[in-house]
C-alpha cells in the first residue's frame, strides 16, 4: 500500500469502521496511536514517524493527535456515533456546499441531510466547496444563509480542521448558486 492508501484506510477505521484493524474507539472518537501502528505493521512495514507525517501533510487535515501523540481520531466524517467535543460557534453569513449534480433536485427539495454522517459538511469558500461536488461528478453549488439558521436557532460547529458541521439545512436556507464549471 501507497501512502494515500494508507491514508485512506485510517480514514476508514477511524471514521467508520474501527473493527477492520481490531481498534475501539472511545466516547470521544479517539483509538489508540501505539495499536493503530501496530495493526498497519502487521499489514506492512509501518512506524509512529510514518503516521505522524500522514497526520502533518494531509492536505485536508483529517486526523487529529492528542496533546502527547497517544490517541488519535478524525475530525470529522464520522458515520459511528462520536463526541467530538465541538462547542456551538457563530458561522459566518454564507457557508457553501458542493455536490454533483444529480443531487440538486433532492436538495432543493429537502434541504441538506447527513446521509449517514453524523453532519452536514459546509465549506467557508466556494472553491473548497466545488472540489468536494467535482467528487460527485459535475458539481453544483449551494450557498448556505447560516446567519440566518443561526438566528433561527440552529446550532453550527466548526472542527478542528475548519470544516462547518450543522445536523441539517433547511431547503428554505439554500440557494444555488450559478454553475461553477
Amino acid at each position: 500500500m501507497n501512502v494515500t492508501q494508507i491514508s485512506k484506510l485510517i480514514s476508514l477505521v477511524l471514521r467508520h469502521h474501527p473493527e477492520k484493524l481490531g481498534l475501539t474507539l472511545d466516547g470521544h472518537g479517539w483509538a489508540d496511536t501505539k495499536a493503530l501502528v501496530k495493526a498497519i505493521n502487521a499489514i506492512q512495514p509501518f512506524d509512529m514517524e510514518q503516521l505522524e507525517i500522514i497526520v502533518q501533510t494531509d492536505n485536508k487535515q483529517r486526523y487529529a493527535f492528542s496533546p502527547d501523540k497517544t490517541r488519535i481520531r478524525a475530525n470529522q466524517g464520522h458515520s459511528i456515533p462520536v463526541d467530538l467535543e465541538l462547542m456551538p460557534r457563530i458561522p459566518p453569513a454564507i457557508l457553501w456546499h458542493g455536490t454533483g449534480e444529480r443531487f440538486a433536485s433532492a436538495i432543493m427539495r429537502e434541504g441538506l441531510k447527513s446521509m449517514g454522517r453524523q453532519y452536514v459538511h459546509l465549506s467557508a469558500d466556494p472553491d473548497t466547496a466545488v472540489k468536494v461536488g467535482r467528487r460527485h461528478g459535475r458539481p453544483v453549488l449551494f450557498t448556505v444563509d447560516a446567519v440566518r439558521m443561526a438566528g433561527d436557532g440552529l446550532l453550527f460547529y466548526r472542527s478542528e480542521n475548519g470544516v462547518w458541521l450543522t445536523d441539517s439545512v433547511p431547503p428554505q436556507y439554500l440557494k444555488k448558486t450559478i454553475d461553477p464549471t
